[in-house]
């Protein structure tokens, strides 16, 4: 069985609070899931074919099937597999809210980049 593998980015600690939460939220199928620090292990973004900026901004996902997910499209992909969270999955996946999820995850996501490059994260 392939695994979802989620890329995040450890020094962003609204990031890391985050995931961190995720993480707990999907202990039962942990089995299936593999975390990738990439402010720990900046060489795993070659699996992505993309740059550690990008991937440090945005959460990206490769679920079992091999699609990769980017930012809110990421988020959906987590939530399903949740079982708490698989309702918001199936409303972030509404052609409406998919549309306004993404441009406020967009925005949210390159001020917390660049707040954090502003500190001196990375």
């Amino acid at each position: 069985m392939s695994k979802t593998t989620v890329y995040y980015n450890s020094a962003c600690p609204v990031c890391a609070a985050g995931i961190a939460y995720q993480k707990k939220l999907l202990e039962a199928g942990a089995s299936s899931l593999e975390w990738i620090d990439v402010h720990s292990d900046n060489e795993a973004v070659e699996d992505l074919n993309t740059d550690l900026a990008f991937v440090r901004e945005r959460l990206h996902v490769t679920d079992a099937e091999g699609k990769k997910h980017v930012g809110a499209d990421a988020f959906t992909a987590l939530w399903a597999l949740s079982p708490r969270q698989r309702w918001l999955s199936q409303i972030g996946r509404l052609p409406v809210f998919n549309i306004l999820f993404r441009w406020i995850y967009n925005v949210f996501a390159a001020g917390l980049y660049r707040w954090n490059r502003a500190i001196g994260r990375w």
